[in-house]
């Protein structure tokens, strides 16, 4: 894995990352902070050498200033545990570890939760996207199959041709982040897919290995590229204001799809704990603890919750009555 990396830690950064798999740990995240920090030592090579590691890696984490303090802290606990890596490898000379900034570990951004209303108003201002023409099916498309499905906005883009089965309504998603999984959807969506996928041929190739979505280069479509159109779509909608980072994000998607299922549920009357364990596998995730950063209450899920409790509490006390008398 050296070949990964190019800065004087080129050898170390490997081993620790063969050392992180080799425990069953994935570590793609690790891997790209490795990758960030390995360029940083690299260019400012004359700067930041051997002996000097603890004042590289803390001019390297306040070398981006618009970073989120929770992001910066994410990078510092990779660093933190290349450090303990290399203090516990015989051999290796002594250096000395940067006095660690104390960074927030969980992110305080509050999700917004799109309404079926914001939707409309999303695909109606999607439909105007009209340089190129195929732009406007493009992002109708992408639009509602993030909301539908709650796919990952990675997982949208990597989609092949081959694995979007409208015909069954499932789309078969490549092990991302979690676990890979087959996604089924309603023949509405379908319908719309068809249409995409029948667009898409007059634009370009549409062999089974080839991208699902593409963008003017015809074999990809840039998640820079994408999440900035989506971000204009939000501010054109009224939903997002020009600056700042409030307002949502294409990732709310993923959000809105949750509590929309979770409410639709609690229409029904089902016993949500029971289906909690679907809708973690339908989301991709390895258990219920991941599922719950998207259970964000809203007001008529908490309305929901009290009438469903006020009920159960009216049958309890007249069951008491009953027995009484």
């Amino acid at each position: 894995m050296t070949e990964f990396f190019n800065s004087y830690l080129a050898a170390d950064f490997g081993a620790f990352l063969q050392f992180k798999r080799s425990l069953g740990y994935r570590y793609a995240r690790g891997e790209y902070t490795l990758r960030e920090f390995d360029r940083f030592l690299r260019r400012n090579a004359r700067r930041y050498r051997t002996g000097r590691l603890d004042q590289g890696i803390l001019a390297w984490l306040a070398s981006k200033p618009q970073r989120k303090a929770v992001s910066v802290s994410m990078d510092a606990a990779v660093l933190r545990q290349f450090c303990l890596y290399l203090r516990r490898r015989p051999g290796k000379l002594l250096f000395r570890e940067p006095l660690w900034p104390r960074l927030p570990t969980q992110s305080s951004f509050v999700p917004y939760i799109l309404s079926a209303h914001d939707i409309g108003r999303l695909l109606k201002l999607a439909g105007q996207l009209d340089r190129p023409p195929f732009r406007a099916a493009l992002y109708r498309a992408l639009l509602l199959l993030l909301y539908c499905t709650g796919l990952r906005f990675g997982e949208a883009l990597r989609l092949c041709i081959r694995d979007v089965h409208t015909r069954q309504g499932t789309v078969f998603v490549e092990t991302f982040k979690g676990r890979a999984r087959w996604v089924p959807f309603d023949r509405s969506l379908a319908r719309e897919l068809d249409k995409y996928l029948a667009a898409r041929r007059t634009f370009a190739s549409a062999q089974p290995d080839e991208r699902f979505f593409v963008g003017v280069n015809k074999t990809r479509l840039p998640v820079k590229t994408a999440w900035e159109t989506l971000r204009g779509l939000f501010k054109k909608a009224g939903l997002k204001p020009d600056r700042g980072r409030v307002g949502p994000r294409p990732y709310d998607l993923r959000h809105a799809f949750a509590i929309q299922r979770l409410t639709r549920w609690s229409r029904q009357g089902v016993n949500l704990q029971t289906r909690l364990p679907w809708l973690s596998a339908y989301m991709g995730h390895d258990d219920i603890l991941g599922t719950e950063t998207y259970l964000t209450a809203t007001p008529e899920l908490l309305g929901l919750a009290a009438h469903r409790f006020r009920r159960r509490y009216l049958m309890t006390r007249n069951d008491r009555t009953a027995e009484e008398q």
